[in-house]
């Protein structure tokens, strides 16, 4: 048995290894040669090219403004609401599972390309509708702009800001804050002395993740950022080599190994915060209790702040698409715009090839993909949590190391690996492409569903004669369904609104959906791109709803 687990160990290194170091491998070595045509034929030329170029340093300064303030946002507002959660009497709490949960489901495409539409200064909504109220020649709000990135991203990165302080706020033990107020200090002296520096770790976790994200983001520079004229790395390496007439995989290579770098270096300071919080535990086991502090006079402004971050954050992106959609142009909500409604841009965009090719494409991906990545999580999963051996720690650190690749970055590593194979410009490429990169969100609640498997099932199986992998798929799988449906859905939502891989990774013909509302949002297609956003959005939930039914069916049986 240890023979056999032994081979699938070393097994599943070299299949986890070819997905997550070698595009780190080919970036690096791409860094150093001409180009995609001369592979080999290496250079220091790229280096000194891309980092003499004068541009970088507007770049890099932009970069540092965005992902810094981008990064404060989103922290500040998480932990705005997680103290409104936990530590107060604020109605209707549900809304906060509501915030933390329901904007993951919304694409950061589509989530930009809607600010787009209320914040642009020629036609947004927001800016016609005040410029007709107030009589305003010029639009009051420019989305493209610095400001416009950081309140975007800010937004996107709340719930993951969320989901990290709002556990550690929630287990904070009372006792620590009636000895401050016990000693004369109020609320807010006890929140500044007590209550943060307790939550240290956790509010660093989440303005580093917040860091992460943010420096990989692409969604956001590119709908916002380049018709703005505000370079940031992302956009600055999507310039190198997809648009122009000489494309440079070479230079690209070259300022990505930095990225990859501070990336990498964010994670490792992510990963030291989080185990540092655990030394910051402070529930005693004597009846915890959280403290719930009145919010008097400011409970109803509080609830209306929360409600309109809840509108904000979920109902209005859905909205603007929807509309946008259905009229001629970009145009107030009125009686007239009602009564011009119609679903030609809907039947454009199902009667264009390419659209209707992207939809294929993306399905495919989304649905054969996370099929794919799912069952090799399960094995993945199963040696990390059930062999406990040096080969598997390997693997383990193999399997998460992806979470530190920005995509934009490890497209390019993933293009100088697949130039040299026959996969290069075809859907298999993507398909790859995205389980590498992925992978870490089918292994963590598969992991997660094996920790709670006692070994003695599996022990029992293999003393009555059955093999290890018939052990696999007649006890142990059976047992996994929740993991397996959580995985699945993580990883089907995650390919079909997938952009970052895509950009780099697409050729004609294997066109994705978020590719082609990217390229309607560049030629200003407004209601053709909202179209097949809230067709993206469909997909997106239908695959949830019916992976849950799934689920919920096997769980019954």
């Amino acid at each position: 048995m240890d023979h056999s687990r032994s081979k699938l160990t070393w097994l599943l290194i070299a299949i986890v290894g070819a997905l997550t170091v070698f595009p780190v491998l080919m970036l690096l070595l791409g860094s150093f040669s001409e180009g995609l045509t001369a592979f080999g034929k290496f250079t220091v030329h790229k280096y000194v090219e891309a980092y003499t170029d004068p541009v970088l340093f507007d770049v890099l300064a932009n970069t540092t403004l965005f992902v810094l303030g981008s990064s404060l946002l989103s922290t500040v507002l998480a932990l705005f609401l997680a103290y409104l959660n936990t530590r107060t009497d604020i109605p209707f709490k549900f809304l906060f599972k509501i915030i933390s949960l329901i904007p993951m489901m919304i694409p950061h495409l589509l989530f930009a390309v809607s600010w787009a539409l209320l914040l642009n200064p020629s036609n947004g909504l927001i800016n016609l509708a005040l410029k007709q109220a107030l009589s305003l020649e010029d639009a009051p709000f420019n989305i493209y702009s610095i400001w416009g990135m950081i309140l975007v991203e800010g937004l996107l990165d709340l719930p993951i800001a969320y989901l990290i302080i709002a556990p550690a706020m929630a287990s904070f033990d009372v006792a620590l804050e009636e000895s401050s107020r016990v000693c004369g200090a109020g609320t807010m002296r006890t929140f500044a002395r007590v209550t943060l520096p307790v939550l240290r770790p956790a509010i660093l976790a989440a303005f580093i993740l917040g860091l992460v994200r943010s420096l990989a983001s692409f969604a956001v520079p590119s709908v916002i950022g380049m018709p703005g004229r505000v370079p940031v790395l992302a956009t600055h390496l999507y310039e190198m080599i997809a648009t122009g007439f000489a494309t440079d995989y070479g230079k690209a290579a070259a300022v990505g190994m930095s990225v990859l770098a501070a990336s990498v270096t964010l994670i490792v300071v992510y990963r030291a915060l989080t185990a540092e919080s655990e030394k910051f535990v402070t529930v005693s086991s004597r009846g915890f209790r959280p403290a719930v502090i009145g919010l008097g006079k400011a409970r109803t402004p509080l609830f209306c702040a929360v409600a309109l971050l809840s509108l904000v954050l979920i109902v209005l992106p859905v909205a603007v698409l929807l509309y946008t959609s259905l009229v001629p142009y970009s145009m107030v909500p009125s009686a007239r715009a009602f009564s011009l409604m119609s679903w030609k841009h809907w039947s454009d965009v199902l009667g264009d090839p390419i659209s209707l090719l992207s939809l294929k494409n993306s399905l495919f991906l989304g649905v054969v993909g996370a099929t794919l990545g799912v069952l090799l999580s399960i094995f993945v999963a199963y040696v990390i949590v059930k062999v406990k051996t040096r080969a598997s720690g390997l693997l383990e650190s193999l399997s998460y190391l992806s979470f530190s690749f920005p995509g934009i970055v490890i497209g390019i590593g993933f293009m100088w690996f697949f130039v040299q194979t026959p996969l290069y410009a075809t859907i298999w490429a993507l398909l790859l492409g995205y389980i590498g990169t992925y992978l870490p969100y089918g292994i963590r609640p598969m992991s997660s569903a094996f920790i709670q498997i006692h070994s003695h099932l599996e022990e029992s199986s293999l003393v009555c004669g059955a093999s290890p992998l018939t052990t696999l798929r007649r006890i142990i799988v059976p047992l996994l369904i929740p993991g397996i449906v959580s995985g699945w859905i993580l990883m089907a939502s995650m390919f079909v609104r997938e952009l970052t891989l895509s950009v780099v990774l697409s050729r004609p013909g294997t066109e994705v959906l978020a590719v082609q509302i990217l390229r309607f949002a560049e030629d200003g297609l407004w209601g053709k791109l909202s179209a097949l956003g809230i067709v993206m959005i469909g997909i997106s939930t239908s695959l949830v709803i019916a992976a849950t039914l799934v689920g919920n069916r096997f769980r019954a049986v």
